[in-house]
């Protein structure tokens, strides 16, 4: 069994860029080149100002700072990586499919397909391949097989390795994970395959967090765990709406259950509703497999998941409407948030996209401000809906710099991002500014809402 001296990761993103920045910082003995084709991405990870990668994530312009340029490597050369390297791990973007069969729910793997091919084809020695993106169950046979009919000779372990970070926490998630998991063959090759990955991660993981199972074991208890959490938060915002109706409050619910050992307290917190990349994909994907193999009702128990989340993002915007009295229609509504959760740039399927969607339909005017997403994203994620026109989304929607410009004149403010900074600002001199009667919609519950009615708005919270 060889130790490994060259990595190659295949996709620059928020996977790829922090978990291969990590394991350089690690492992300063091993060399780690990422790629990407995204020529503006790559030039962005070599910015000589590591303020300006393009992943935020705390923690992360330092680990970088201290690798890039040592052992940790940037490039659009693809070919030459792939050659070198003797592990690569592919780490490439793997959206629910668009078109054809599947759409909507199965994952869509022209990327990943793509990437086999290509290692095939440059590949001139042994290699392990380690799958790092999320995956449908059984990518890695279509991987083994496209790869292993090449003819040329080489041999490829396929390993699943799936990541389990947290954005906004994933330096911390990769320094000190609760666990890794390593998926393989159980044949010779196979494990010392796993037992490469295992040495790498040992330089700094103790050893009884890092779990080895067959490959089908690995690549479902990463959709399966996804599925759980997402589904904990569908049942707290289910149960928050029943709250609403019966004057029971939510955050005491959630803390009489959380107590329970058996229960716990994470992901118990109401609000109005989760988003980002791989919760919604991962059931889908889930909700995919079980109908292709005849399995209805488990389709069924799984996809109620995304269809409550859908409802909790709708009733959030009508709960809006109704409350201004049965039009929104030129009015101004203030966002304060727009990333799908605090201290990440990522939007993708945030809660904030799907509620704005549904006031401009009702012709509202919005206004928004996030401390760290911009203008250019905001509006790509309205006009990758295709619900109206690029100059619809940019009439109907202004973005702001500063939080208190963004508030002026507004008839209400809805909180969707949990952003800390939220909690701190000088409410009062918002409440001045504001027309009367000046509303609060609070999507996260987070800010002191007797505090906020002592100074004059009216509130409304998820649950309560």
């Amino acid at each position: 069994m060889k130790n490994i001296k060259n990595i190659c990761c295949i996709g620059a993103g928020y996977v790829g860029g922090p978990t291969m920045a990590v394991v350089a910082k690690q492992c300063p003995g091993i060399k780690v080149t990422i790629v990407d084709l995204n020529e503006a991405r790559i030039a962005a990870w070599n910015d000589p100002d590591v303020n300006n990668i393009p992943v935020y994530e705390p923690g992360l312009s330092e680990v970088v700072a201290e690798a890039r340029g040592r052992n940790l490597f940037f490039s659009t050369d693809v070919d030459t990586a792939i050659d070198e390297a003797e592990m690569i791990f592919i780490s490439v973007n793997t959206p629910t499919k668009t078109y054809g069969a599947g759409k909507g729910m199965g994952a869509d793997l022209k990327w990943i397909e793509l990437c086999a091919r290509q290692i095939a084809r440059v590949s001139k020695s042994d290699k392990i391949i380690v799958e790092k993106s999320t995956l449908p169950v059984r990518t890695a046979e279509a991987v083994r097989d496209i790869l292993h009919n090449t003819g040329s000779g080489v041999k490829f372990q396929v390993l699943s390795n799936p990541e389990f970070l947290a954005e906004g926490t994933a330096v911390e998630d990769l320094l000190s994970p609760d666990r890794v998991l390593i998926g393989g063959d159980d044949t010779e090759e196979g494990e010392q395959a796993i037992q490469s990955l295992v040495d790498i991660y040992a330089n700094w993981i103790p050893r009884d967090r890092i779990l080895t199972t067959n490959v089908w074991s690995s690549e479902l208890s990463k959709l399966v765990a996804n599925a759980f959490l997402a589904q904990r938060i569908s049942s707290i915002n289910a149960i928050s709406e029943l709250c609403e109706k019966t004057e029971a409050n939510i955050n005491e619910v959630s803390r009489a259950i959380g107590t329970d050992s058996r229960i716990g307290p994470k992901f118990l917190k109401a609000s109005v509703g989760f988003g980002g990349s791989c919760f919604q994909k991962d059931i889908l994907n889930l909700v995919y497999i079980s109908r292709s193999f005849g399995l209805q009702e488990v389709a069924d128990y799984w996809e109620q998941v995304i269809i409550m989340n859908d409802h909790q993002k709708k009733r959030f915007a009508l709960n809006i409407v109704r409350n201004l009295y049965n039009t929104v229609s030129g009015k101004k509504i203030t966002f304060l948030g727009w990333a799908f959760k605090k201290d990440t740039n990522d939007t993708r399927e945030s809660a904030a996209i799907y509620v704005a969607d549904e006031l401009l339909n009702e012709q509202a005017s919005i206004q928004v401000y996030d401390p760290k997403v911009g203008d250019k994203q905001i509006f790509a994620d309205l006009d990758y809906l295709g619900t109206r026109s690029s100059d619809a989304n940019k009439e109907g929607v202004t973005v702001f710099e500063d939080p208190y410009e963004s508030c002026r004149e507004a008839h209400a403010i809805a909180v969707l991002t949990e952003w800390d900074e939220f909690r701190n600002y000088d409410w009062q001199r918002i409440y001045d500014g504001m027309l009367k009667p000046a509303k609060i919609f609070d999507g996260r519950n987070i800010l002191d809402h007797k505090q906020l009615r002592d100074i004059g708005f009216k509130v409304n919270g998820i649950g309560m």
